[in-house]
């Protein structure tokens, strides 16, 4: 085990940071760790066109697999925590050599990305530790697949067995739209992450979102988030990486946060262990509340987009002290992280042609806003030579706002996307439509 360093008595100081990955994740948890005290210099990498509007933000152009060249930079640079944020580089193993490295990284070893990069691993786990899930089954040819469904004769839920950002999912109304995502699958939709599916049966109820800082032992829960994952208003059209949030979701009050902790987070953490994993960073509970308790659908090992977004404006100024305690594995050194009381808000806005063919290069122009309780984080955005924005993703801003109620922080939320333009953008207007009255 690479993770076997001493346990500190105490934290060190935090004063450097690098947050790995380009997304509006990223430049949200840049954003909310700058504002930890001690905290002087975040770094990004690779960033995007809003990295350096963040204050004490800098960007770097490595990439997010490049481990040798993150660690270069963290040691010219004595960087004092690596936060990871997406999974592609989670599950290549960047964290495990940084680790081996000597650096505190925030982001669990390939071992435990598994949770997310195989779905067929983590339904194994569940099962191991007693954790409530949809029944399931792992095939890897495509007669296997049609045999388990023929012998069903109901609809089930397809799903990419790997990495497939966040579309590898079918959830289908019908037996035949069953047996068309598996052949879509079996020929080549999904690359190399199709190779093997999960047939699950269909949950009914609620989604919601619970996230977990684990340092291989302890672990602090964050509010709940609901996302949105279809394209459309009224939660129709082909599925996204999700088109806004909001928190903290009223779904789960606190006994229910508990029960989420006692049935699904402690189990699971558990059961990481007795593989002899040690698991640091954050663990993602997509959760379907049915009418004999919460189920997980399925398990990602980093934050959600936009989730993430919602949520930081919400994080006290011990965030970073608590995500480095999670890396050095001594959470129960770190200061009470405090979550502040409001009811936070965002919409994401895409670009032409999203999900499927993305336009990119549109000029994005944006006004200035010194709202305090608003915060326009970049995703899919890139500076020219004449410093121009430009759209350069699927998924291209995120607008989070805050409000004592979800109406006011939703209205705060879309009167500021008046003022953002670019060609053939498209957002829902309706995002949040489960808790807002207006």
């Amino acid at each position: 085990m690479a993770h076997s360093s001493p346990r500190p008595q105490s934290l060190p100081p935090l004063h450097r940071l690098l947050v790995v990955g380009g997304g509006g994740r990223e430049q949200a948890l840049a954003w909310a760790l700058r504002r930890c005290p001690g905290v002087n210099e975040v770094w990004v990498t690779p960033g995007n066109g809003g990295t350096l509007d963040l204050e004490g933000c800098r960007a770097l152009g490595i990439s997010e697999l490049d481990a040798d060249g993150l660690i270069a930079h963290c040691r010219d640079h004595a960087i004092d925590l690596v936060v990871i944020g997406p999974e592609a580089p989670l599950a290549a193993g960047v964290a495990d050599r940084l680790r081996e490295a000597g650096l505190a990284v925030f982001g669990p070893g390939a071992d435990g990305a598994q949770l997310e990069a195989s779905k067929a691993w983590a339904k194994q786990l569940m099962q191991e530790g007693g954790i409530p899930t949809a029944g399931h089954w792992a095939v890897s040819e495509l007669p296997e697949a049609l045999a388990v469904l023929d012998r069903l004769q109901r609809p089930l839920v397809v799903k990419a067995d790997g990495l497939a950002a966040g579309k590898g999912v079918t959830v289908a109304e019908t037996i035949e739209a069953t047996a068309a995502a598996i052949q879509e699958a079996f020929a080549g939709r999904f690359g190399s992450a199709g190779e093997r599916l999960v047939l699950e049966e269909r949950l009914q109820g609620p989604e919601v979102s619970v996230f977990a800082l684990c340092d291989g032992e302890r672990m602090v829960l964050l509010p709940p988030a609901q996302d949105h994952k279809r394209l459309l208003e009224g939660d129709r059209g082909p599925n996204t990486g999700g088109m806004g949030a909001y928190a903290p979701a009223p779904l789960l009050d606190a006994a229910g946060l508990e029960q989420v902790r006692a049935q699904v987070l402690t189990p699971t953490l558990r059961a990481l262990r007795n593989r002899g994993i040690q698991y640091r960073g954050v663990i993602y509970a997509g959760l379907m509340l049915t009418a004999t308790g919460p189920q997980v659908i399925e398990f990602n090992c980093r934050f959600g987009d936009p989730e993430c977004q919602t949520l930081m404006p919400l994080m006290g100024p011990e965030l970073a002290q608590v995500l480095q305690a999670c890396a050095l594995g001594c959470l129960d050194l770190a200061p009470a992280l405090t979550i502040t009381e409001a009811c936070s808000a965002c919409v994401v806005t895409a670009a032409e042609g999203y999900p499927d063919a993305p336009k990119k290069g549109d000029v994005v122009l944006l006004a200035p806003d010194d709202d305090p309780q608003r915060q326009l984080f970049h995703a899919g955005t890139r500076r020219d030579q004449d410093g121009r924005l430009l759209t350069s993703g699927g998924r291209v801003l995120t607008q989070v706002a805050q409000a004592d109620t979800f109406d006011q922080a939703f209205a705060r939320a879309y009167q500021a996307l008046e003022t953002v333009d670019y060609r053939g953008m498209q957002y829902r207007r309706d995002i949040g439509h489960q808790v807002r009255r207006s």
